[in-house]
């Protein structure tokens, strides 16, 4: 309502405490919160009686429709809990139940069956793995004998010409 900062009000209370005197000061104070109290009741009491009577005469129903057409989300939430409502008193022996537990396991066999294909992918991928470091430790091993049997030819070489 008032916009008063903290030093604006040091300044009339200053000027309160001069004028009237420090002997009225609370007094005058008392009696100016008193003031203000009943203006804000009765501010608050018209705000009401105005609410009440927009209430009253249809603006509560025309400002749900124009918040609910403002608000799309809002609209499409609703939508959806009634659909989860509609879906929570789901009958699985209807034409829907039965469909609904066909896709079900239809979909239980897509999902067994990808599981089975990237467990045999894995095998795969681990077999042919295990092939390779075969052949990479047998070409180690040949290289190592390649090494041993030079070393092995220079040494009786060295003790030959010694």
């Amino acid at each position: 309502m008032f916009d008063f900062g903290m030093g604006e009000l040091l300044i009339i209370g200053l000027v309160a405490l001069i004028v009237v005197g420090p002997k009225d000061l609370p007094v005058l104070f008392r009696r100016v919160g008193n003031f203000v109290g009943k203006a804000r009741a009765m501010g608050r009491e018209f705000s009401s009686a105005m609410n009440q009577a927009a209430d009253n005469s249809g603006m509560g129903d025309i400002t749900n429709t124009l918040k609910a057409a403002a608000n799309p989300v809002k609209g499409a939430a609703d939508a959806l809990a009634e659909h989860a409502k509609a879906a929570a008193n789901f009958d699985p022996e209807s034409e829907t139940g039965k469909l609904a537990a066909k896709r079900a396991e239809d979909a239980k066999k897509i999902h067994d069956a990808t599981a089975k294909r990237q467990a045999e992918n894995r095998a795969k991928a681990a077999a042919e793995a295990a092939e390779k470091a075969q052949a990479e430790a047998k070409a180690a091993q040949e290289a190592l004998e390649a090494v041993q049997a030079k070393q092995a030819q220079e040494a009786a070489k060295t003790d030959k010409d010694a």
